[in-house]
């Protein structure tokens, strides 16, 4: 199986053209094969770029423990870029068909290939029954999250998958590794959460960490950075344009008036290979 790594800010996947490639047909078994970092490729998870009959192409995502997901913001923006560079669709605004719905993406070229992308993510879901969250509030703004031994102040947001939203002091391990785990889990959260610790530098700027649902801490998160921009404006703590530094590289977010979230960030292929599989 030909595959190609790709990443966007630090968040990899492996991504395999199924226009071209016959898949076996238990996806999550190759999804954790190829994402272990000792024993396969090494990724965040299995990125899927499939014909459909809506758009350019249709992407699926799954995690790095054979979990599939509804949208991965970062992996769209790869996936933008791949169907781009490949020349299955050459326009520099395409449509990209997700688990989450129909997305489009602008498309900034460097010579003949795409390096930044900007996607129309749509409307973020408030709804708690939606996100979803057994929290009270459409959505949940700094509300309580009981842990047992403490309690988080949490603002929840889905923008397609759900997120758990913490704004924090500082940023530090404690609360990536220590809390991000138990929030995944929590029975507020009935499809489990990606749970996302944000620290303010000012109202335009924020620090991001994310444990991710189905993958542990990851690089960048692209809908948790969404879902934090718009966390961010629920609370009063940032503005609606905001520059959001994630370990793996930088995101520009935009919630717009008329009410979609705008990400801007850079897509990167870093190699083409053969999977074999296991041996």
């Amino acid at each position: 199986m030909k595959f190609t790594k790709m990443h966007g800010a630090g968040n990899d996947y492996v991504y395999v053209n199924c226009f071209e490639e016959s898949l076996p047909e238990d996806i999550a078994s190759l999804a954790m094969a190829v994402s272990d970092r000792h024993k396969g490729i090494g990724s965040d998870g299995l990125i899927l770029i499939c014909p459909s009959e809506k758009a350019d192409a249709r992407m699926r995502m799954f995690n790095a423990d054979g979990s599939e997901s509804e949208m991965c913001g970062n992996g769209v923006r790869c996936v933008a870029k791949y169907v781009y560079d490949h020349g299955i669709a050459k326009q520099q605004t395409l449509k990209i068909e997700t688990g989450a719905g129909v997305l489009h993406l602008d498309l900034e070229l460097a010579g003949s290939r795409v390096s930044q992308v900007r996607v129309n993510m749509g409307h973020p879901i408030l709804k708690s029954a939606e996100i979803p969250t057994q929290l009270p509030g459409d959505p949940p703004v700094d509300a309580d999250l009981d842990l047992g031994d403490q309690s988080l102040k949490v603002t929840c947001v889905s923008m397609g998958n759900p997120h758990c939203i913490t704004f924090v002091d500082e940023l530090n391990d404690h609360w990536v590794h220590g809390i991000g785990p138990k929030v995944e889990v929590h029975p507020m959260f009935p499809n489990r959460v990606n749970a996302e610790f944000i620290e303010v530098v000012s109202p335009s700027e924020l620090k991001m960490r994310v444990w991710e649902r189905g993958s542990g801490e990851t690089q960048a998160c692209g809908t948790g950075a969404c879902a934090s921009a718009v966390a961010g404006v629920l609370t009063g703590r940032s503005e609606r344009n905001v520059l959001i530094h994630l370990p793996g590289g930088d995101l520009r977010l935009e919630w717009a008036e008329a009410g979609e979230v705008y990400m801007t960030g850079p897509a990167v292929e870093v190699y083409e290979g053969v999977w074999t599989g296991p041996q």
